[in-house]
C-alpha cells in the first residue's frame, strides 16, 4: 500500500534508514535494509566501494520500478484529538482509529533518543507515575491540553489510577533516565546501552542526521570502458583466471556492442580487481581526485564522465591568485548514505569507532544515488598560499577555532586528525564567497551549487560544481562563470561582497559564532550557505581569512585585492 511520496535523493539526505516521516495525519520511521526488495547492486563508483567496503551501492527503489521503500509506525503512541486517550498502535495498513470512540488518532508529539543512535516512544506511563511500574491497579492514559499555556506545563498526562503530571521538565538532560536501547528501524532485542536519553518533538531536526560520504567519478575509473563492466561487476570480479575472464566478457552483449577491443577490457578488468583488494581512505580518495583535476582529462570516448580542461586565458589578476583554473564540464558524483545520528551531527573531520547500523545482518551494499552535473576547480598558488600561512596574525586566529574545535571533540568522546589551519578557512570561506555570487550570476540557486574542498599538505584547491540530480546539472551556466570576460569581474565581486556583512561590527569581531564556536567572521547575512551546499555543515569559516579583519586590515590573503 502507497503510504506517501519522497524524493529519491531525499532516502540519503534527509528521510534514510532510521528518519522519521509523516504524510498528512500520521508518522513512519524508514525500515532497515533488510526490509528492502532490492536486487544486486546497479551503481558502481570503484574508489567509494573501497573507502566503505561494499562491493557496490544501489539506488532507492522507486514506484516506476514496482518496488518501494518499506516503512514502519513509529511512534507508537498516539492520542485521540476527541476523547484524549493514549494508547498504542503497530499496525502500518490499517487506518487507524480511537478504540473509545474511533475518533481521529494523532501520533505522539515527543520521542527519546540517545547520542548512540536508539530511539523510543516517550515513556508515559513511567512518566505519569515518577518511574514506578504497573501495580494492579487499573490504568489508563490520556493527554489534554489545559489551555493556561503554550509550554509543555500546559500539557497534561494522566491515568485513570489518579495520578497526573504536566509535561514540564520532560526535556530536562537527566528527566527520562537510562536509554533503552531499543533500534525499532531493524528490530530485534534491544542493546544494553548506557548513555542517558533525550526527550525531542518527533519533528525536531535533530532527530536524525545523516551520514553522507561521497566520491567523483575519475579516470581511469570514470571512463567507458569501465562503465561497460559496471553491469556486470558483481560476477566479473570473480573470474581472476583470465582465460575465464576472457571468455565470459567475450559473450556479453554491452562488451560486443561497445566497439572497444576485448584484450583492453580485459586489461582494464584485471587492474579493477587488483584496485579493490588495497586498502583505502578519505585522504586517498580526495588526493587522487586532486590530482585529477589538476591534471586535466579530455574527452576521448562518448560515455567519458570525467572530463576536464584548463582555462587557457587567464587575466594577471587571476595568475596572481591560482596555480590553475580547470572547467570540469562533465563529472559524475556518487553519494551514499553510511549511517546517522542523533541529537548531534557527526563532528566533522572525526573518526567514529561505531555507526548505528542500517541493517540487522550486515550487507554488501549501501543505498546511494548518482549526480551528473560541471564545475570549476580552483588550485590556489602555493608560492603565495605558504608565504601568507606562515604570518603569526593568520595562524592565532585560526588557532582559537582549532582550539573550539578540540574542545567539541573532547566532549564529543571522539578523535580526529583534522586540524583547522589558515589554509582550510581560507579555501573554505573562498568556496562559499563564490557559491554565494555565482548563484546571483549563472542561473542556478546556491542549494544547487555545492562545494567539495582539497585541502592538505599537498592539496590547495576548490571545487565548486552543481549539486542536482536532474537537467539544471548540466546546462553550461557554471562553467560559464569562468570564460575570459567572466572570471575575473565574478572572483573581484565575490571577494568585495565578502570584505563586508550587515552583522557588522559584530560578526568580523567575533571571537566564536556557529555550531560549537566554530566560526568567527562568519553568519547567515554573509558567507553561511544552505546546510546541502557546503561539505563540513557550514563551519570553520572566516571572512577575516579573505579581506583581514579590523585590527589586521592587510592580513587577509586577498586583502591586496579587494579594491
Amino acid at each position: 500500500m502507497k503510504i506517501g511520496d519522497v524524493r529519491r535523493a531525499q532516502i540519503i539526505t534527509t528521510y534514510g534508514v532510521g528518519a522519521l516521516v509523516a504524510f498528512n495525519d500520521k508518522s513512519y520511521m524508514i525500515a532497515g535494509l533488510d526490509h528492502w526488495t532490492v536486487g544486486e547492486p546497479d551503481l558502481m563508483e570503484q574508489r567509494l566501494s573501497r573507502r566503505l567496503r561494499v562491493s557496490g551501492f544501489v539506488l532507492p527503489p522507486a514506484e516506476q520500478e514496482k518496488k518501494d521503500i518499506p516503512v514502519i509506525r513509529f511512534p507508537l503512541w498516539h492520542s485521540c484529538a476527541d476523547c484524549n486517550l493514549l494508547e498504542e498502535y503497530r499496525s502500518v495498513l490499517e487506518d487507524i482509529r480511537c478504540k473509545a470512540c474511533e475518533g481521529r488518532l494523532v501520533p505522539s508529539r515527543f520521542v527519546v533518543c540517545c547520542p548512540k543512535g536508539h530511539i523510543d516512544d516517550f515513556p508515559y506511563f513511567r512518566w505519569v507515575h515518577a518511574g514506578k511500574d504497573k501495580n494492579d491497579a487499573k490504568h489508563g492514559l490520556y493527554i489534554e491540553t489545559r489551555g493556561a499555556s503554550a509550554s509543555l506545563q500546559g500539557l497534561l498526562v494522566k491515568c485513570i489510577c489518579g495520578a497526573a503530571r504536566t509535561m514540564h521538565g520532560a526535556f530536562a538532560k537527566n528527566a527520562i533516565g537510562r536509554c533503552s536501547g531499543k533500534r525499532p528501524w531493524i528490530g530485534g532485542d534491544p542493546e544494553n546501552c548506557t548513555e542517558t536519553a533525550r526527550a525531542l518533538q518527533r519533528g525536531a531536526s535533530n532527530v536524525w542526521f545523516s551520514h553522507v560520504e561521497s566520491s567523483l567519478s575519475i579516470p581511469p575509473w570514470s571512463d567507458a570502458v569501465f562503465m561497460v563492466l559496471d553491469r556486470h561487476w558483481t560476477v566479473l570480479k570473480t573470474l581472476t583466471n583470465r582465460d575465464i575472464l576472457k571468455n565470459t566478457l567475450s559473450k556479453l552483449p554491452a562488451v560486443l556492442a561497445s566497439g572497444f577491443d576485448l584484450d583492453d577490457i580485459v586489461e582494464v578488468a584485471l587492474q579493477r580487481q587488483a584496485g579493490e583488494s588495497a586498502e583505502y581512505d578519505d585522504r586517498d580518495l580526495k588526493l587522487e581526485e586532486y590530482r585529477a583535476l589538476c591534471h586535466g582529462y579530455p574527452q576521448t570516448h562518448q560515455g567519458d564522465e570525467f572530463v576536464c580542461l584548463p582555462v587557457k586565458q587567464l587575466t594577471q589578476f587571476i595568475a596572481d591568485l591560482f596555480q590553475r583554473v580547470m572547467l570540469v564540464t562533465r563529472l559524475r558524483e556518487v553519494r551514499a548514505l553510511r549511517s546517522f545520528t542523533r541529537l548531534v551531527p557527526f563532528a566533522p573531520g572525526a573518526t567514529y569507532k561505531d555507526f548505528p547500523p542500517l541493517s540487522q545482518e550486515p550487507r554488501d551494499w549501501l543505498p546511494a544515488i548518482e549526480v551528473n552535473g560541471e564545475g570549476v576547480f580552483f588550485e590556489f598558488d602555493q608560492k603565495r598560499l605558504f608565504h601568507w600561512e606562515g604570518r603569526a596574525d593568520v595562524k592565532d586566529r585560526a588557532s582559537s577555532i582549532n582550539s573550539h574545535y578540540s574542545e567539541m571533540l573532547r566532549q564529543s568522546d571522539v578523535v580526529s586528525n583534522l586540524v583547522v589551519t589558515p589554509r582550510l578557512l581560507l579555501l573554505h570561506t573562498f568556496a562559499h564567497a563564490v557559491i554565494n555570487q555565482w548563484s546571483l550570476e549563472c542561473g542556478y540557486p546556491a542549494a544547487s551549487l555545492r562545494e567539495r574542498l582539497y585541502v592538505g599538505d599537498e592539496m590547495a584547491g576548490v571545487l565548486v560544481y552543481t549539486a542536482t540530480g536532474d537537467s539544471a546539472g548540466s546546462l553550461g551556466g557554471v562553467i560559464g562563470q569562468a570564460s575570459s570576460d567572466r572570471l575575473e569581474p565574478g572572483i573581484r565581486e565575490a571577494i568585495a561582497r565578502a570584505s563586508w556583512c550587515s552583522g557588522d561590527p559584530v560578526c568580523i569581531e567575533a571571537e566564536a559564532q556557529g555550531t560549537n564556536s566554530l566560526n568567527r567572521g562568519a553568519c547567515h547575512a554573509c558567507v553561511l550557505l544552505p546546510e546541502v551546499s557546503c561539505e563540513v555543515g557550514n563551519v570553520f569559516l572566516d571572512r577575516g581569512m579573505l579581506t583581514g579583519w579590523p585590527e589586521h586590515q592587510n592580513a587577509g590573503f586577498f586583502a591586496d585585492f579587494k579594491n
